[in-house]
């Protein structure tokens, strides 16, 4: 079993920043994709920004320029640093993964969820 761990969501107002992590641990042979969803309510889910084992990255159009994803390969964490941030950034913030286990099948992990609310 992989379980995937956010943090670091919360109030901000319009304008600034915030951090998120995803930690995923359990029986980990290797994790291909990485990525964060959002969903705002009312609205369906979408890919925010996504990154490769090899370290390539691509991102929503809404958020470029704003947000950047990284991932710490021997910790198996991934980020989302979240610049000038707007009210319209407001959802709930889902961390994902693409990831190989023990037996060396590839499954599909979600996350539980981390609110981002940004005050005008």
């Amino acid at each position: 079993q992989v379980q995937l761990v956010e943090s670091g969501g919360g109030l901000v107002q319009d304008g600034g920043s915030l951090r998120l992590s995803c930690a995923a641990s359990g029986s980990i042979f290797s994790i291909n994709v990485m990525d964060w969803y959002r969903q705002a309510p009312g609205k369906q889910r979408e890919l925010v920004a996504a990154i490769r084992s090899g370290g390539s990255t691509n991102y929503a159009d809404s958020v470029k320029g704003r947000f950047t994803i990284s991932r710490n390969n021997a910790k198996n964490t991934v980020y989302l640093q979240m610049n000038s941030l707007k009210p319209e950034d407001t959802a709930v913030y889902y961390c994902h993964g693409n990831i190989v286990t023990a037996d060396r099948f590839e499954y599909s992990y979600w996350g539980q969820g981390t609110q981002v609310t940004v005050s005008s």
